[in-house]
């Protein structure tokens, strides 16, 4: 007795969209789903990435706007050691600092100023339009660098995004396809042996 080889069966590539018997049309609906999935993950993703990014350097740019640096005088000496931080300290301590305005009014608030630096001292200290000591802004490549990791974060999350909506319409409409295969069955099943039998 001769055995057979057992046959090997390739798939077929992109076989929702050649023609054929067997496909039906939620196959090629199918197929387009999948399509513009891809399609609108990557295109979106790359938009949301370069929107994020624009939009967070035009945030940088409004807070600038917002800000002016002043020369400030410190009103007492600075204490001479930093309080026991938390690590992310840069080495400055809180000061009492006086300034006067263009127009003649006179500010006081607080500012990091070096450890030990006496009364008197000048230094030059950001505000905001209320008159109140803020941080420097992020300007310059600090600004473009996180510009663009904001972007760079954008643009997978909207990518994921758009491609795990993708996704639940095609479980949808494989789990319609195989409702309507399940009814088939039920009407051709009982008549499938008499046809073997004929």
């Amino acid at each position: 007795m001769t055995r057979t080889p057992p046959t090997t069966v390739s798939p077929v590539r992109l076989w929702r969209w050649r023609r054929n018997p067997l496909r039906r049309h939620s196959d090629v609906v199918e197929a387009w789903i999948v399509l513009a999935t891809w399609v609108l993950a990557l295109v979106g993703g790359v938009l949301a990435g370069v929107v994020a990014a624009h939009a967070s350097d035009a945030a940088f740019s409004a807070r600038r706007a917002q800000m002016h640096t002043v020369s400030a005088v410190l009103t007492d000496d600075a204490a001479k050691t930093p309080l026991a931080g938390t690590g992310y300290d840069d080495g400055r301590v809180w000061a009492a600092v006086r300034w006067t305005d263009a127009d003649g009014s006179v500010h006081t608030d607080r500012a990091k100023v070096f450890p030990g630096a006496p009364a008197g001292s000048r230094l030059t200290v950001w505000t905001n339009r209320a008159d109140r000591v803020v941080s420097a802004p992020v300007t310059g490549a600090a600004a473009d660098l996180q510009a663009a990791l904001t972007g760079a974060l954008a643009a997978p999350l909207a990518g994921a995004a758009v491609w795990g909506a993708g996704w639940v319409v095609r479980s949808r409409l494989i789990l319609r396809r195989m409702a309507e295969w399940d009814e088939e069955w039920k009407q051709i099943g009982p008549r499938w042996g008499n046809l073997s039998g004929a």
